[in-house]
C-alpha cells in the first residue's frame, strides 16, 4: 500500500508566544499552516488528529497528489438535527510550500494552486471507534483527476462515480459537490484556499441534478435527514432515494426542469461525428478531421468560446450567448498556467482559428456512449427549449458538438445551415419555435423522428444520431 493511517504529530501548531514558539512555527509550510489553523478553530481539542499520509510524496514520485488527510470526529448537534460523524480534510489540492515542488507560485491575489481542497463528512456508525480510511482513497482519486486533467471543480458539481464509493453494495455510488457548511475560506501567503465538501448520491438523484441542477438537488438532500440533512453527511447504508422517501420532490424537480430548465451546459464525453455531405474519400471530410488517427486541434479560440460556454452553464441565468471569441482574453480567476475545462493539450501545434473555414453541412452523423447517449433528453428539455445551448466535448480529442437553439447569440449555425463545422467543432442548430408539447423525449431504444433527429440506442454502450433536414410532415 502506498499510504497507511496512524497517528502522527499535528501539521502545524499554533504558537502562542516567545521565541521558541515562533521557532516551531517556522518548520511547518505556510499554506498547510494556514490550513490546519482552520481546522484547529473547528477542532480545538483534536490537535493530534489521525491522518492518512502518501508515504511517498507527490513531488518525489509518488501516486498520490495529497500529501495529508486528517480526520475528524465531529459530535453533530441533535437540535438542529445534525448526526454525528467523521469529518475529512485534504491537503494537497492548494499550495502548501510555495516553492514550486508541486504548484507554481502565481502570488498572492489569486487562487493557491487549484484553489480549494476536499472535505467529506461520513455518518459515524454506532459503536464505530475510528474513522473509516476508504473516504481518503477516494479523495485521492478525485484529487489525482484535478491533477492529471488541470480541471477543478465548483460548488454544484457532480461525479458520476458509477460503482458503491466505499466498495461495498451500496446505493451511494456518485457525488455532488457543495461548499463545506463549517469551514470558512482561508488566506495563505500563496493565495486565497475554499473547501468543497463531497455529497455521496444515489443514481437517480445524480440524473436529477444533471437534468435540472445540482444546487438544486444538494437543497433537497439538506431537508432529508436519512439523506444528509443541513451539513450533507453521506450515509452509505441509506437504502432509499429522496424520491422514495418524499414522493413530492420528485415534482419539485420536474417543475424545476420545466421552469428553469437545466444549468449543465455540457459534458465530457466520448463522441465523434461524421459529415454525411462529402464522400470520405474526401481529404477535407470531417471523417478525417474528427476521427481519423490525427484529429485537427481546435484552435485558441475556439476552445476559448466552448470553455466559457460551459462556464457559464454553470451558473443560475438566462443568458443565451457563447461567449465572444477574444484572444486576448485572460483568465483572473485562476493562474494561467492551469488548463480549464476544455482546453488543448497541444493548442500551440494547431491549425490558426482564422485559416479554418466554417463549413455548411447537409447532414451529419453523431456517435455517443451510452452515458452520453442518455444526456440527450436532458440536452433538448433542459437545454433547448429554454433558449440555450449544450455542448460534448470528446474526452479523446479535439472533437466537439455542440447544440444551439435559434435565440443562441455568437453561433455559426443557422437556421438557413442549421449544420456548420468549424474544424473538430460541429454546431447543430434547434429552431426553438416548434411547439413545446411536440415529442422531445427520445428513449432508449429506436427513437423517433425529432424535427430531423434520428435517435438509434445500438448494443455495446453506443448511440447513434442521424442528423439530416426534417421534412414538412414530421
Amino acid at each position: 500500500s502506498e499510504r497507511e493511517r496512524e497517528r502522527v504529530a499535528p501539521p502545524c501548531v499554533r504558537p502562542t508566544s516567545g521565541a521558541q514558539a515562533h521557532g516551531l512555527a517556522s518548520l511547518f509550510p505556510p499554506g498547510l499552516q494556514a490550513i490546519y489553523g482552520e481546522c484547529r478553530r473547528l477542532y480545538p481539542d483534536q490537535a493530534n488528529p489521525l491522518q492518512v499520509t502518501a508515504i511517498v510524496k507527490y513531488w518525489l514520485g509518488g501516486p498520490d497528489p495529497l500529501d495529508y488527510i486528517s480526520m475528524y470526529r465531529n459530535v453533530g448537534c441533535p437540535a438542529q438535527d445534525i448526526q454525528e460523524h467523521w469529518h475529512y480534510v485534504s491537503f494537497g489540492l492548494s499550495d502548501l510550500y510555495g516553492d514550486n515542488r508541486v504548484h507554481e507560485f502565481t502570488g498572492t491575489e489569486g487562487p493557491s494552486g487549484f484553489g480549494f481542497e476536499l472535505t467529506f463528512r461520513l455518518k459515524r456508525e454506532v459503536g464505530e471507534t475510528a474513522p473509516p480510511t476508504w473516504p481518503a482513497e477516494l479523495m485521492q482519486g478525485l484529487a489525482r483527476y484535478v491533477f492529471q486533467s488541470e480541471n477543478t471543480f465548483c460548488s454544484g458539481d457532480h461525479v458520476s462515480w458509477h460503482s458503491p464509493l466505499d466498495n461495498s453494495e451500496s446505493r451511494i455510488q456518485h457525488m455532488l459537490l457543495t461548499e463545506d457548511p463549517q469551514m470558512q475560506p482561508v488566506q495563505t501567503p500563496f493565495g486565497s484556499v475554499s473547501f468543497l465538501q463531497i455529497v455521496g448520491v444515489c443514481t437517480e438523484e445524480l440524473q436529477a441534478a444533471q437534468q435540472w441542477n445540482g444546487q438544486g438537488i444538494l437543497e433537497l438532500l439538506r431537508g432529508v435527514h436519512v439523506a444528509g440533512g443541513p451539513w450533507l453527511i453521506t450515509d452509505m447504508r441509506r437504502g432509499e432515494t429522496i424520491f422514495d422517501i418524499d414522493p413530492h420532490l420528485q415534482e419539485r424537480v420536474d417543475q424545476g426542469i420545466e421552469t428553469e430548465g437545466s444549468n449543465l451546459s455540457g459534458v465530457s464525453a466520448k463522441c465523434v461525428w461524421d459529415d454525411l455531405s462529402r464522400p470520405p474519400e474526401d481529404e477535407e471530410d470531417s471523417r478525417s478531421i474528427c476521427i481519423g488517427s490525427q484529429p485537427r486541434r481546435l484552435s485558441d479560440k475556439d476552445t476559448e468560446q466552448i470553455r466559457e460556454a460551459l462556464r457559464k452553464g454553470l451558473e443560475f441565468n438566462s443568458k443565451t450567448a457563447l461567449p465572444p471569441i477574444n484572444s486576448q482574453r485572460q483568465s483572473h480567476d485562476r493562474p494561467q498556467s492551469r488548463k480549464d475545462s476544455l482546453e488543448s493539450e497541444s493548442s500551440a501545434a494547431i491549425v490558426p482559428h482564422e485559416l479554418v473555414r466554417t463549413r455548411q453541412l447537409e447532414s451529419v452523423h453523431l456517435k455517443f456512449n451510452q452515458e452520453s447517449g442518455t444526456l440527450l433528453p436532458l440536452c433538448l428539455r433542459g437545454r433547448l427549449l429554454h433558449g440555450r445551448h449544450f455542448t460534448y466535448k470528446s474526452i479523446n480529442g479535439d472533437t466537439a458538438i455542440t447544440f444551439v437553439s435559434t435565440g443562441v447569440e455568437g453561433a455559426f449555425a443557422t437556421e438557413e445551415h442549421p449544420y456548420a463545422a468549424h474544424g473538430p467543432w460541429l454546431q447543430c442548430i434547434y429552431l426553438t419555435a416548434q411547439p413545446k408539447d411536440s415529442p422531445l423525449l427520445l428513449h432508449s431504444q429506436t427513437g423517433p423522428i425529432v424535427y430531423g433527429m434520428s435517435v438509434r440506442f445500438k448494443g455495446y454502450g453506443k448511440c447513434s444520431v442521424n442528423l439530416k433536414p426534417a421534412s414538412p410532415d414530421v
